[in-house]
């Protein structure tokens, strides 16, 4: 899965830790989501959407067989 988090974060001027911190998550989180090596609960994503003024389907990207086929 691959996410648009540190573009998002980038154009808002963002930190990852002011992000971790409006998130309530650790700033290893915030990196592992970056790289795309941590796949967030539903309720973190959302949260994710809503600081980024986007929904959770233009701020993660599923490939592969991720996708329901």
């Amino acid at each position: 899965m691959k996410t648009l988090i540190r573009e998002k974060r980038t154009e808002l001027n963002i930190t990852q830790e002011e992000l971790s911190k409006r998130l309530k998550v650790s700033r290893q989180t915030i990196i592992s989501l970056e790289k795309g090596k941590y796949k967030p609960s539903l309720v973190l994503a959302h949260k994710l959407a809503q600081t980024f003024g986007c929904t959770i389907e233009e701020l993660f990207i599923f490939e592969g067989d991720e996708n329901i086929e």
